[in-house]
C-alpha cells in the first residue's frame, strides 16, 4: 500500500516494544520468545476460527441431506483451486513488506502492500468470473451428477462471484501480519465467524421472513461474513493501524511493484500447485486398495492437519519477524527466530505424535467405527505420526525462508520430497508390503524426514540471509 512519510509512524522501540502508534509489537529489538508470541497467538485463533467457519456451514448444511453435503464437500475441492494464487501473492506481501518495514521505509512497505491488495482484486474478478461461468461444467470434471451437480453449481456459482473478498481478506491480513499486527486479523476474524453463525441458519432455512435458499444460502452467509471482515481489514490499514497507512492513491495500478511480489510468491505458487496434485495422485494410489483404504486415509490425514496448525501458525509468524530482522540488518536475529519458532513447534508435534500414536484407534472410531476402517486408520497413524516432527523443520523453516523472499528452495525441496520420494516409494511399496497400504504410510513418513533434512539443509547455509527482494 502506498502512502506517504506525513501518514508513517516511526517504529519506536520502548520498554515495551511497542510502535509509536501503540499497536504493533516491534519485532526487531526486545525479547525474540514475546514478539513471536505477540504474532502466533492471535495468529491461532484466526486460525482456528477459520477452520470452524468451513465446520459451520457443514453442520447446517447437513441438515438438508447427503446430496447437500457431497456437493459441498466437491465444491470446497474446487475452490481449494484459488489458493495457490492467493498463496503466491501472500508469500511475496510479507517477505517485501516485512523487509521494508524492518528497514524503516514505511512508503515502500506501503506502496507494495497496496499493489498486493490490487493484483489480489483483480486475480479474485477474473477468477471469480471463470468459475462462476465454468462452475457447473466443474461439478460435471469432477464426476458429479444429478442433484449433487445441480446443487454443487448453485454453491459454486455465488462462492466464486464473491471469491474476491477471500483474496482482499487473505492479502490484507497478510499486510498486516507483515507490519506486525496480528490482533486486528484476528478480531475481523471473530466477526466473520459469529456473522457466519447467525446468516447461516437465516439463509439455509428461510427463517426471519428470508427465502430458503439451501446451499446457495451457506455460500452467500460466507461471503457476506467475508465482506464484513475485509471492510475491517481495509479500514485498519487505511487508518494506518499497523504503521502502514494506505490512502485512496495505494489503489492505481503499477506493474512494477507487482511483477516485484510476483517473482518472490511463483515460487510458491508452484509449491502449493505441487503438493495439491501430489494430493491426487496418492489418493488415487491409496483408492487401488478399496474404499475401507480411502476412507482410513482421509480420516488420518484430517487428523494430521489439524495437528499441523501450529507449525503453520508459528511458521507465519516466523516468517514475518525474519523479513522485518534482516530488513533492520539483524540477520543473527533473525536466524534465532527461525530455531526457537523451529524447536517450539518439535516440541507440540512430539506431543501430540505420542498423542495420536497412543489413542490411534479410539480417534479413528470417532469418524467410522468400521472395524476395517479403524484398523487401516490406526496404521497410518501409528506409522506416520512421530514422522510429522520432521514437519517442524519443512513448515516453519520453509515459512521463515519465504520469510526472507528466498522462495525457490522450499519449491524445489518440496517437488523433490513428494515427487521424486513419496510418490515412486508408494507406488513401490505398497506392491512389496503387507498389508499395502502399510507401504503407502512408510512412503509419507520417509518423505516428510527427507523433506524436512533437505529444508533444514539449505536453512543452515546461510544463503537466504543475503537475499535481495
Amino acid at each position: 500500500m502506498e502512502g506517504t512519510a506525513g501518514e508513517w509512524a516511526r517504529l519506536k522501540t520502548d520498554a515495551e516494544g511497542v510502535t509509536g502508534n501503540g499497536s504493533s509489537p516491534s519485532l526487531t529489538t526486545g525479547s525474540v520468545w514475546k514478539g513471536l508470541m505477540s504474532l502466533a497467538g492471535p495468529m491461532f485463533v484466526s486460525t482456528t476460527l477459520q477452520n470452524l467457519q468451513s465446520v459451520i456451514g457443514l453442520f447446517w448444511v447437513g441438515r438438508l441431506g447427503s446430496d447437500s453435503v457431497a456437493a459441498l464437500a466437491m465444491s470446497g475441492t474446487i475452490l481449494m483451486m484459488l489458493f495457490p494464487v492467493v498463496m503466491g501473492l501472500a508469500t511475496g506481501t510479507i517477505a517485501i513488506v516485512s523487509r521494508s518495514v524492518g528497514a524503516g521505509r514505511p512508503g515502500e512497505a506501503a506502496e507494495v502492500g497496496g499493489q498486493s491488495l490490487v493484483a489480489a482484486l483483480i486475480c479474485g474478478i477474473v477468477a471469480g468470473a471463470a468459475g462462476w461461468y465454468w462452475s457447473g461444467d466443474m461439478c460435471r470434471w469432477q464426476g458429479a451428477t444429478g442433484e449433487v451437480a445441480r446443487l454443487g453449481a448453485q454453491y459454486l456459482g455465488i462462492s466464486f462471484l464473491g471469491c474476491f473478498t477471500v483474496f482482499l481478506l487473505f492479502i490484507g491480513s497478510s499486510i498486516l501480519q507483515a507490519s506486525g499486527n496480528t490482533v486486528i486479523p484476528m478480531y475481523a476474524m471473530v466477526l466473520a465467524t459469529v456473522l457466519n453463525l447467525i446468516l447461516d441458519p437465516i439463509f439455509i432455512f428461510g427463517l426471519l421472513g428470508m427465502p430458503r435458499l439451501g446451499v446457495e444460502g451457506a455460500a452467500l452467509a460466507m461471503v457476506l461474513a467475508q465482506s464484513v471482515a475485509v471492510v475491517v481489514i481495509l479500514q485498519a490499514l487505511a487508518k494506518g493501524k499497523s504503521g502502514v497507512k494506505v490512502g485512496l492513491s495505494a489503489w492505481r495500478l503499477r506493474v512494477e511493484p507487482i511483477w516485484r511480489i510476483m517473482k518472490v510468491g511463483i515460487p510458491s505458487s508452484g509449491q502449493m500447485l505441487s503438493r495439491s496434485l501430489m494430493s491426487v495422485v496418492l489418493m488415487g494410489i491409496v483408492a487401488e486398495f478399496g474404499t475401507i483404504a480411502v476412507a482410513a486415509y482421509g480420516i488420518g490425514v484430517r487428523f494430521h492437519m489439524m495437528a499441523l496448525m501450529p507449525a503453520f501458525v508459528l511458521g507465519n509468524a516466523a516468517g514475518a519477524m525474519v523479513g522485518q530482522n534482516l530488513g533492520a540488518a539483524r540477520p543473527d536475529r533473525a536466524r534465532h527466530v527461525a530455531w526457537l519458532a523451529t524447536g517450539l513447534d518439535a516440541i507440540i508435534m512430539l506431543v501430540i505424535a505420542i498423542g495420536l500414536t497412543v489413542f490411534a484407534a479410539p480417534l479413528i472410531r470417532l469418524f467410522d467405527a468400521t472395524p476395517a476402517v479403524v484398523q487401516t486408520g490406526a496404521s497410518y497413524l501409528r506409522i506416520t505420526s512421530l514422522f510429522h516432527v520432521f514437519a517442524a523443520l519443512s513448515i516453519v523453516l520453509g515459512r521463515a525462508l519465504q520469510g526472507a523472499g528466498d522462495t525457490v528452495a522450499p519449491m524445489v525441496t518440496t517437488i523433490i520430497g513428494l515427487w521424486c520420494v513419496q510418490i515412486p516409494l508408494a507406488l513401490v511399496m505398497a506392491h512389496f508390503m503387507t498389508p499395502p497400504t502399510s507401504g503407502i504410510w512408510w512412503s509419507v513418513s520417509i518423505a516428510l524426514a527427507v523433506n524436512g533434512a533437505m529444508v533444514a539443509g539449505w536453512f543452515m547455509t546461510g544463503r537466504w540471509m543475503h537475499k535481495r527482494v
